[in-house]
């Protein structure tokens, strides 16, 4: 499946329908950079993953307006046309343009929303990492209001069109019901797009059953995993009154049925793989190498958001562990980590920085010689230019998610390999393991087979390692992030009533 074929699956099923995207990252920031207004795009797989569709469709896209210029670049309606218009193009609309219609929200949604119900509450019920969930009823009241907020704009973009809602992550669980309130025709479908948990976890949240109810208004309800799906119904089972067809996959509350898919979703491969051999990315690695004491046998990459779910402690302390059984390493190789920083505002956010930090000295210190030191981090948003140039670097990239919905970078890994060639070594708890088989699969609680596994992945021949790399790489290209765009859309195609 590639961009074309989404584009005729879109013209075919979708002619009459208007298809508006939901979000709480936008697809495109204004900020202020020296004076002056830029626009960025942020290295986002959602972005990747819909831009085509929102292109194709030349439908409107709701998230809300971050950036400190974006109030400075819209209409009247909070409304501008994107992809923005290079210089030297002209005035005027081009065919792949669509609408981002932002929604402003002040200090206090952001905080009680955004830092408080969605990643205090939500989150940490969601992944198994032994966080506990923070539950707030000032949290849980802004999180409403701030759904109904979206629904408004939403409805005001609509007007009396036909129309599709794509809904995206645990930002919005209500929202479907609040725009089915208005509305009835309404088709809405949500992507949740990070695990839902057991219902033995989901049962502590105060506010399950509106929780529930919200995510129930939709058509579709997609997941990363046929095991999210189940969850999601086992917990639906036990916590409300319903029919559910588990042959079927659905959910009947009164005269409303809700569908439960899986949908795994992925990258666009042909766009990276092309990338990893442009000359800007091999301009980067030019710098990187400058940059940063990589001159040796084999560098090991992580490249994570700085999160809790994200195992990079545990990373640090198997790379020890392996420095420690296996000596004639020492000064051949060193592990790259960058650990963007993320939702710093939040306690449990400050503390996972203080202890990557605290763990990389320490590592550092014990090992390191005159000459070298094992572990080097940075805290940098990479672009997506630099993060290609690190995959193309590494001779093996480790992902030690302690739980993870699905995990991308893994996928853009593989597909920026075009030498066929570097090591994947993947933690057993995201959902990539399950379609990225010819990774080394590790546990990431379990220190001693994790730094085992790092030996293995540095001494596979290289014909077996190329063997892997392209079989990984005939799966990503398969799957990519086009084929799960088509289906949800096909999926989507067949809840259009007559």
């Amino acid at each position: 499946m590639d961009k074309n074929a989404l584009l005729n699956t879109i013209k075919e099923k979708l002619p009459d329908y208007l298809f508006v995207v939901v979000s709480n990252r936008e697809p495109f920031i204004h900020v202020y950079r020296e004076g002056k207004i830029v626009c960025l795009k942020p290295a986002s797989g959602l972005v990747s993953a819909l831009e085509p569709v929102m292109e194709a469709t030349r439908g409107i896209w709701v998230a809300y307006g971050s950036g400190n210029a974006d109030k400075k670049m819209v209409d009247e309606k909070s409304r501008l046309m994107v992809p923005p218009i290079p210089p030297g193009e002209g005035e005027g609309r081009r065919q792949d343009q669509y609408t981002l219609k932002r929604v402003w929200l002040t200090k206090e949604d952001e905080a009680g929303y955004y830092y408080g119900f969605a990643n205090e509450a939500l989150w940490p019920l969601s992944h198994l990492v032994y966080m506990r969930p923070a539950f707030r009823q000032s949290d849980w009241e802004c999180y409403q209001r701030v759904n109904k907020l979206f629904a408004q704009a939403i409805l005001e973009e609509i007007g009396q069109s036909r129309a599709f809602v794509f809904i995206q992550d645990y930002h919005f669980a209500p929202l479907a019901k609040y725009l089915k309130q208005a509305r009835h025709d309404i088709i809405c479908a949500l992507f949740w797009h990070i695990p839902w948990p057991n219902p033995e976890a989901f049962r502590i949240c105060p506010w399950k059953r509106e929780i529930l109810e919200g995510l129930l208004a939709n058509d579709l309800l997609g997941f990363h995993l046929t095991s999210h799906c189940d969850n999601f119904i086992d917990t639906v089972d036990r916590e409300i009154e319903a029919r559910i067809d588990r042959e079927k996959r659905s959910v009947i509350r009164g005269r409303h049925e809700t569908l439960i898919r899986s949908f795994p979703i992925s990258v666009d491969f042909d766009e990276i793989s092309r990338t990893s051999t442009s000359p800007f990315v091999r301009r980067a690695m030019s710098r990187l190498k400058k940059q940063f004491p990589i001159d040796v046998d084999f560098v090991l990459l992580g490249l994570d958001r700085l999160d809790y779910t994200k195992g990079i402690p545990e990373k640090f302390l198997a790379f020890d562990r392996f420095l420690e059984k296996y000596p004639q390493y020492r000064e051949r190789c060193v592990l790259f980590q960058n650990g963007a920083l993320s939702r710093i505002h939040l306690k449990q956010y400050k503390q996972i920085n203080d202890e990557v930090d605290a763990l990389a000295d320490d590592i550092n210190w014990k090992h390191s010689t005159n000459s070298w030191s094992p572990i080097i981090l940075t805290k940098k948003d990479m672009t997506r230019v630099e993060c290609t140039a690190l995959f193309r670097l590494a001779d093996v990239c480790i992902i030690g998610s302690l739980h993870d919905g699905m995990n991308l970078v893994s996928k853009e890994f593989v597909a920026s390999r075009n030498d066929r060639d570097g090591v994947l070594v993947l933690s057993r708890f995201t959902g990539a393991a399950r379609e990225l088989e010819q990774a080394i699969l590790i546990n990431p609680y379990d220190r001693e087979d994790f730094a085992d596994k790092i030996k293995e992945a540095l001494e596979i021949p290289k014909i077996e390692r190329k063997r892997r790399m392209r079989a990984l790489r005939e799966t990503v290209w398969e799957n990519n992030i086009y084929k799960w765009a088509s289906d949800i859309i096909l999926e989507l195609s067949g809840l259009v009533r007559p």
